[in-house]
């Protein structure tokens, strides 16, 4: 490896907020408001100094609470963590909150804001004015407790385990046996699993109630008519509409759902089946055992180091500087909260990396596509004002969904062998292409279900089989598990914890197949294009920060048609290896 061009980052000196101050409660915060508030902004200059120094508050309110959120999810059963965060949210946030939205009042009667330079404050200025709109006093304790109550969802998730061959596992842990080459052991896991999961099934279907009725609440006394349209407002969805998500649900469903369709088909052509089953759809199709890329985490990190050294020395420092900091937390356990996350920290500008790693080819592409995410705060790190770092997902999911399928080209570093390296690559695509029909899936039901709040839990189950019918594989037989089938969706945590916050997957992934191809294309200039639009954070309207990476932001089934064919030829490629 070459020799670093990075240093380790250290928080860059306070100027407004003091060196020393930590927030354990509202009083120490408070005077830092009031100084902002009751501050005169009488020129241009002392305007700029009013934004740099509120900018510096925020990357310092934003990094405590997320700070409190990693220990949080890191252990589930610290009931120290727990109440930190509760503090914040139930206490902290909901006084701040109404005077943050002075501060916004403040800055949208400056005489001086249209003085301001449009390239660095005109989306910050677009996003303070949403902001404005949507606010409502009332709904400030409301939001705090919406935030404790979605956080039961990984309380309930976190305790989830099960017993198999002896020992105690999480469901992330027990899921590995899905590749099974025993049939019987994968049914036998399968059923675990989903036993497991309807144990909760009634509790996470009460919590979900309480989540939809408060969140339309919340809609209502913003003056909107539904939380979608709230939501939409709130997630500052500028760059397309409700109906650009139904263009997209059609698209999905006429490019996307065949080739899955076809995948299925063909594995079960494979395996000799009659009838093909859920837990038919991880094993290898040729009856061989599941890919094992490393034994312990370390193997992990240090051979995803050398992938991204390979791909982009910049890449590689940008994990090593996260090893170094201790700003990974990989192994699944016991009381961790599921999945994985980047999470920003803005005022050192280090990230951090959860995820719940047990050995599998899918922990490989978990931490390619965090370290995607990593790869991006550091090149946005040097942006001078905090809030243009905060960038929609749309964006940040193209950093990381970009990372998976770039750096394919050199995964002989996790896999030793062609014919091994050709089926995780089998693996990564074939997962690309049965995602959308599922993202597709999540994000329509959850515009019925905040369109419909009053609906019952019998009404919701029972437009989520009418859309599993719509989007799901046709090839699975899913005879005799219609509990299982109909209560599928519980598994996703964003429709408890970040409601609309899933189809920017769907949008990403599709941006991520096409730098991908262009890549295949002009591979140096691709790299140039992606870090240059990683780069601008959120300086920019999405549609020009795709522009920039080289691509187009576009929903048309002409055009998702134009990728799937690529992908389809991609694979045909790989089918022919194996």
């Amino acid at each position: 490896m070459q020799e670093s061009k990075l240093i380790i980052p250290t928080k860059r000196p306070r100027n407004f907020v003091s060196q020393d101050f930590q927030l354990n409660n509202w009083s120490g915060l408070k005077p830092y408001l009031e100084n902002l508030q009751s501050r005169n902004l009488n020129s241009l200059d002392e305007l700029l100094q009013w934004l740099k120094d509120r900018s510096e508050l925020e990357a310092v309110l934003a990094e405590e609470v997320r700070w409190r959120y990693i220990r949080m999810t890191t252990d589930t059963e610290n009931k120290d963590y727990t109440a930190a965060y509760r503090a914040f949210v139930q206490d902290i946030e909901p006084k701040a909150t109404p005077v943050f939205n002075l501060l916004d009042k403040k800055l949208a009667a400056c005489q001086y804001i249209h003085k301001l330079p449009e390239d660095e404050y005109l989306i910050y200025l677009r996003n303070v004015k949403n902001r404005l709109k949507i606010f409502r006093e009332e709904n400030i304790q409301l939001i705090a407790s919406l935030k404790v109550k979605a956080n039961e969802f990984a309380r309930i998730s976190g305790k989830m385990t099960v017993e198999f061959k002896g020992k105690t596992l999480t469901l992330q842990q027990v899921s590995n046996y899905l590749k099974s080459t025993d049939r019987a052991e994968r049914e036998h896991v399968f059923h675990l699993i989903s036993d497991r999961r309807l144990q909760d099934s009634d509790a996470l279907n009460n919590l979900f109630d309480e989540l939809i009725k408060d969140r339309n609440q919340l809609a209502l006394n913003a003056g909107e008519t539904n939380y979608r349209d709230y939501k939409f407002k709130d997630l500052g969805r500028f760059d397309y509409t409700v109906e650009d998500c139904f263009a997209f649900h059609h698209s999905i469903q006429k490019a996307f759902r065949p080739l899955a369709d076809a995948i299925s088909q063909r594995r079960k052509e494979l395996m000799r089946l009659d009838s093909y089953r859920p837990w038919d759809g991880a094993v290898d199709p040729f009856g061989r055992k599941a890919l094992k890329p490393f034994n312990d985490t370390k193997i992990l990190i240090d051979k995803t180091i050398s992938c991204f050294n390979k791909l982009d020395p910049f890449f590689a420092e940008c994990l090593n500087i996260l090893q170094e900091m201790g700003h990974l937390d990989l192994e699944s356990r016991i009381g961790k909260a599921p999945g994985g996350y980047n999470s920003t920290l803005p005022e050192i500008g280090v990230p951090f990396i959860f995820m719940n790693a047990s050995g599998s080819s899918r922990d490989v592409r978990t931490l390619l596509h965090e370290g995607g995410h990593a790869v991006h705060s550091f090149l946005m790190r040097n942006i001078p004002f905090v809030p243009n770092r905060n960038i929609p997902s749309e964006v940040a999911e193209l950093a990381s969904m970009s990372m998976e399928l770039l750096s394919m080209t050199y995964w002989d570093t996790f896999y030793d062998n062609e014919k091994d390296l050709n089926r995780a690559k089998i693996e990564q695509l074939e997962g690309v292409v049965n995602i959308f029909p599922w993202i597709a899936r999540i994000d329509k039901f959850q515009h019925w279900i905040y369109t419909h709040p009053n609906h019952t839990q019998n009404d919701r189950r029972a437009y989520w089989l009418e859309l599993t019918d719509a989007f799901g594989d046709h090839v699975v037989d899913w005879s005799g598990l219609e509990n299982e089938k109909a209560n599928s969706w519980q598994k996703q945590l964003h429709l408890f914890e970040v409601p609309f916050y899933y189809i920017e997957y769907g949008i990403s992934q599709l941006g991520a197949i096409a730098i991908w191809k262009s890549y295949k294309e002009q591979p140096e200039e691709t790299i140039k294009r992606y870090k240059e639009a990683l780069s601008l954070g959120y300086t920019k309207p999405i549609s020009k920060i795709y522009e920039t990476a080289g691509i187009a932001f576009d929903f048309s089934e002409s055009y998702i048609k134009s990728l799937v064919s690529f992908v389809e030829n991609e694979l045909k490629t790989l089918y022919g290896s194996v």
